[in-house]
């Protein structure tokens, strides 16, 4: 995507932007499901995603596989991706509590999803115009993702683990797929096909 110019204003200015990305099909349930948690390496992000997990796995008896990516503001590489994309039938990343990590977060979404898998990307309400952005950037206006309140990297390790339970990424809670956003908001990213 060479020479692909953000806006200050929020508008995109790249031919990039002019064909929508592919949304991954949802899977019926998340159930038995293997879920991928995309870690990015800002504070709090891995109690905040491992807590997620816990109620993942004690709700829906999932699997997870955890990855730490390498830089928290850069995309992940196309050789991690294609793993993701072969150990999970659902992934969840962030937490997008900066700009960078708010529009990598994004940007890893759209690519997974685009390679086929659902995807749940955490963004801090701060950071809506930034995530926003880079879904219309990466080809995917009006990309859906979770949104938490900002800030999370300040939290305590309670408070981390409170934010994360009511985040409420799960399967009950992420089955609508109307909406701009979601995270607290009544639309959730829907990791699961509407029932």
């Amino acid at each position: 995507m060479p020479n692909a110019i953000l806006d200050p204003t929020g508008s995109v200015t790249s031919k990039a932007a002019a064909a929508a990305a592919p949304r991954a099909q949802r899977p019926g349930s998340l159930k038995g499901a293997r879920v991928g948690l995309l870690i990015n390496t800002k504070q709090n992000a891995r109690p905040f995603l491992d807590e997620v997990g816990r109620l993942l796995e004690e709700r829906y008896d999932v699997t997870l596989t955890k990855r730490t990516k390498t830089n928290f503001a850069m995309p992940e590489p196309d050789e991690i991706i294609k793993e993701l994309v072969a150990d999970s039938d659902v992934v969840i990343t962030g937490v997008g509590d900066c700009g960078s990590c708010s529009a990598a977060a994004a940007a890893d979404g759209v690519v997974l999803e685009a390679a086929g898998v659902p995807v749940a990307a955490i963004i801090t309400d701060s950071f809506i115009p930034t995530a926003d952005a880079m879904a219309a950037l990466r080809g995917a206006p009006g990309y859906k993702y979770a949104t938490t309140a900002h800030p999370v990297a300040v939290l305590t390790e309670d408070k981390v683990k409170e934010r994360a339970a009511r985040s409420r990424i799960s399967a009950s809670n992420a089955a609508s797929t109307t909406g701009k956003y979601s995270g607290l908001q009544p639309a959730r990213p829907a990791l699961i096909a509407a029932s």
